[in-house]
């Protein structure tokens, strides 16, 4: 071998290592920040994947996640934000109200997607749903104008209940515009009255329950919020033995035995986060992408429970529901 080809050869062996690394380094990194737990979300999270794969994003070949946990502690939320910054993602995805308030407080300049079941208006994440402006921009359900309907449906199923617990967690960022509203709709059904409760934790979960009985609640609706959605399965189990009809937005509550569910799906808003975050990583700006609404709601009724109950849910409930679970 010539010793100009050994040179080259030697050369080319000792670049390859630095190619790859360099290469490494320029796949972008999206920061994942949720206030769930993993283990909770992984339907969700393979969601989020199928929305990225849509725009060309595989995690592992082209992109990497840096995941961020809250495991049901809002207040950890400032600093996980603050770490996915420090860290210089290129896009933070913010589940959850709370969430994008966090990720929008640590960076004026990483582009943030949120999913948010409150009005991001409101909230102050954007300057219009059309025309966000900023680095920011997302998936809103409007879960707040939900609660209405979850009320009218409650009562629809369990017409002789007069005496409504309305649940809610007072750390959500929106908390009070929530029991307002609920309680709005209580007062235009003409029902007796509307038991406020409130949890935030395991524990206080437990002793709302126990507070509805003393009050003698016989119906419970749930308020939104990211708490909630991590114990699905303690609160339809408390419902079924307390025997109390009840309704949540997840769809999750009514397969975990909860009567009834009613609201957007919640496994797509992940993916259309991952749909917006592919975007913006081809170059779009955060800015001019429209916050997306989600405009199709399920209703989901556990015909089990209901029989449980000893409730004789109408055919013309039935008739609506997208999915019986028998």
């Amino acid at each position: 071998m010539r010793r100009r080809e050994f040179i080259a050869l030697i050369g080319g062996a000792a670049s390859w290592p630095l190619a790859a690394r360099a290469q490494q380094a320029a796949m972008p990194v999206i920061g994942f920040l949720d206030p769930k737990s993993a283990g909770a979300s992984a339907h969700y999270v393979s969601a989020l994947r199928q929305g990225l794969k849509e725009g060309g994003y595989i995690e592992g070949q082209n992109i990497a996640i840096e995941f961020r946990w809250a495991e049901g502690r809002s207040d950890q939320l400032p600093a996980m934000a603050a770490d996915l910054v420090r860290r210089q993602v290129a896009v933070i995805a913010a589940i959850s109200p709370d969430a994008a308030v966090a990720a929008k407080s640590a960076t004026t300049t990483i582009p943030i997607v949120f999913q948010s079941g409150s009005d991001p208006v409101e909230l102050g994440l954007v300057a219009s749903l059309n025309r966000p402006g900023g680095t920011i921009t997302g998936i809103s359900r409007l879960a707040t104008e939900l609660a209405p309907k979850l009320l009218e449906l409650l009562h629809e199923a369990a017409p002789n209940a007069d005496n409504i617990a309305f649940l809610m967690n007072p750390a959500s960022v929106n908390a009070e515009v929530k029991t307002c509203e609920a309680q709005a709709a209580a007062h235009s059904l003409g029902l007796k009255q509307l038991v406020i409760l409130t949890a935030g934790t395991a524990a206080e979960i437990d002793t709302a329950f126990a507070t509805m009985a003393e009050r003698q609640a016989n119906a419970l609706l749930i308020g939104q919020a990211v708490f909630f959605n991590n114990q699905v399965e303690q609160l339809a189990a408390l419902a079924l033995r307390n025997k109390v009809p009840a309704i949540y937005s997840l769809r999750e509550f009514a397969a975990a035995g909860g009567l009834m569910s009613y609201g957007a799906s919640l496994a797509d808003q992940y993916r259309l986060v991952g749909v917006y975050v592919s975007r913006i990583l081809k170059g779009e700006r955060p800015a001019n992408l429209p916050v997306q609404q989600a405009t199709k709601v399920e209703l989901v009724i556990n015909l089990k429970t209901a029989k449980a109950l000893g409730l004789t849910v109408p055919l013309s409930l039935l008739g609506r529901a997208d999915e019986v679970i028998e």
